[in-house]
């Protein structure tokens, strides 16, 4: 009896953060140090990405849900490889015409490894970035039109 509550309250404490996001078109409900398998990303391995479309974070005693997306929450993802998922074939036959067509696809696919869920103020970099491309484009727009 005993290591059955052990173990329960083990696994509760494992699962004491989490959050759902929005990436690839799709939710998925990331935890921390688990690899997931999602769309094909443009970036190398060992690189950090930052998904900031988090639609609900849980601690330890809250659960925060966005309006559509919590703000301020981010998760950041490190890329472990990249890989193809197993071949899918699509068979189509019109009957009574001798008309076949069979097609494979494989899907291209990135796993990542998430490093860190975290909700606080986004980084002044990101920000900083925003206002100087901004502000590049502006001069360059008037003097075009000149």
């Amino acid at each position: 009896m005993t290591n059955s509550k052990t173990s329960s309250s083990s696994s509760s404490k494992a699962n004491e953060l989490y959050a759902i996001a929005e990436t690839s078109g799709q939710q998925f409900w990331f935890e921390v140090n688990r690899y997931y398998d999602i769309d094909r990303l443009n970036s190398k391995e060992k690189d950090k990405i930052i998904l900031e479309k988090v639609l609900l974070l849980k601690d330890k005693d809250s659960i925060t849900i966005g309006k559509p997306y919590v703000k301020d929450a981010k998760i950041e993802l490190e890329v472990v490889s990249h890989l193809r998922d197993k071949k899918i074939l699509v068979y189509k036959m019109r009957p009574k015409k001798k008309t076949r067509r069979k097609m494979g696809h494989r899907q291209e696919l990135t796993r990542v490894m998430v490093k860190s869920i975290s909700i606080g103020k986004s980084a002044p970099k990101s920000s900083s970035k925003k206002e100087t491309i901004k502000k590049e484009t502006k001069p360059k727009s008037e003097t075009s039109k000149k």
